[in-house]
């Protein structure tokens, strides 16, 4: 090989490194612009409301509390409502856990954009909150709306997890068209009064608690229109009654007997697809952790710290 075919080699082997080397740049850049995560937190020593933004841009609001050193227990609330349908078990889990309430998207203090959600970016929400918390692994408990979120951790995310509580929840909740009807009355202009007796009704028995009734109506005609809309997109598409059979965290699945807006017989069949997973059933309509308070914080006590 003469002197003008080496430097010919030589040139064309720099330019393929250069143009490796841009390209790993250029792909790494890409993937720092699309990080799931907008933003890192130091949160707060205090119990205070505090806010995070998800990766598509969504502000979320989320409490934690407890000490610091202990482990992280999620909780993942009913839709219509907020992290304040913990406020009661907080006193306990935190003797235990750390305690980490979040509102989803469209509810509470979190943001609420229009278009449908999904079950699988609600858990992403999570996925990014735990993220920005620099938080690897919890324990999880989720009711009715936050159980689909705990079993798509559970299908999805199940690295991140320690044990899962699915409480007062369904893999799947029709008709399509009764949600339909829901989304377009909201969309369109509708109030949410009626959603304040229709949510009670499926919640409470008559002569519950008239404060804590009340607490709970605020709730549901505090959350914004069009996220309830949205939100009943999510639990309309969301069907995981094959899926949940790939979950292997060690999970409880807790039921109502007298569940109206998720019957028992759904906590029953999430607890025969899930592999070695074990059902409590509790006699009452939908809050466990409202209308049992004691018997729903011992068992899932019992189960998370075994």
């Amino acid at each position: 090989m003469n002197n003008n075919s080496k430097h010919a080699v030589f040139l064309a082997f720099t330019l393929i490194f250069i143009n490796m080397h841009v390209g790993f740049s250029q792909s790494h850049q890409q993937a720092s612009n699309n990080q799931v995560m907008a933003q890192t937190i130091t949160p707060n020593s205090s119990s205070d409301i505090q806010y995070f933004t998800t990766g598509d841009g969504v502000k979320i609001a989320y409490q934690l509390d407890g000490a610091a050193d202990k482990p992280v227990l999620v909780l993942a609330n009913s839709m219509a409502t907020d992290l304040h349908m913990w406020d009661d078990q907080v006193p306990t889990f935190t003797k235990y856990f750390r305690v980490l309430r979040f509102d989803t998207r469209g509810s509470g203090a979190s943001d609420a954009p229009e278009g449908d959600y999904s079950v699988d970016r609600m858990g992403m929400d999570v996925i990014n909150l735990l993220d920005a918390l620099h938080i690897d692994k919890v324990d999880f408990i989720g009711l009715s709306l936050g159980g689909w979120i705990g079993q798509w951790m559970g299908i999805h995310a199940s690295s991140r997890l320690n044990k899962l509580v699915l409480t007062n929840t369904s893999s799947y909740l029709g008709p399509e068209k009764f949600f339909n009807e829901q989304i377009q009355y909201l969309r369109g202009g509708g109030s949410l009064e009626r959603y304040g007796d229709m949510f009670i009704h499926n919640w409470f028995d008559e002569g519950f608690d008239p404060a804590v009734v009340a607490k709970f109506r605020k709730m549901v005609l505090s959350t914004p229109r069009l996220g309830l809309a949205s939100t009943f997109a999510a639990v309309r598409d969301a069907d995981s009654r094959r899926t949940i059979s790939l979950i292997t965290t060690p999970t409880l699945v807790i039921g109502g007997i007298n569940d109206r807006a998720t019957p028992g017989e759904h906590s029953k069949l999430i607890a025969q697809t899930i592999p070695h997973s074990k059902l409590v059933m509790l006699p009452v309509i939908h809050l466990s952790n409202i209308e049992a308070k004691e018997t729903f914080e011992k068992t899932v006590l019992d189960f998370l710290l075994k």
